[in-house]
């Protein structure tokens, strides 16, 4: 669960397109194969890794405020923390945490 304060240390690269299937062999991860300056392939690929950690850090926060809504004892059709646990593949102790994760995402949205 990423830490409430975390900011990414720069801002991520947008990524504006979708990579390419590739068919085998010639596998291309977003063209860094093509880049002959290595350079250029450690500041694409670092921007690369910065862009998916904070598309991955968001989506942890999405979960976490699904998981709060399913929980909230406020709706006629809430959940236990079992059955949210069981229906996205954790366990309940991490499941526990992220709704109240999720519960405090909610509350800075003021929702």
């Amino acid at each position: 669960m990423p830490s409430e304060s975390r900011q990414p240390r720069m801002r991520p690269v947008p990524l504006l397109f979708e990579p390419s299937v590739p068919e085998p062999p010639d596998e291309r991860f977003f063209d860094l194969d093509d880049l002959t300056d290595p350079q250029e392939v450690l500041t694409r690929s670092t921007d690369l890794a910065e862009a998916f950690r904070a598309a991955a850090d968001r989506a942890v926060d999405y979960q976490a405020m699904a998981a709060a809504r399913m929980a909230d004892p406020n709706r006629f059709d809430h959940l236990t923390t079992a059955q949210v646990a069981a229906r996205a593949g954790w366990g309940e102790e991490y499941t526990a945490k992220m709704i109240e994760h999720g519960r405090r995402l909610l509350l800075e949205r003021g929702e």
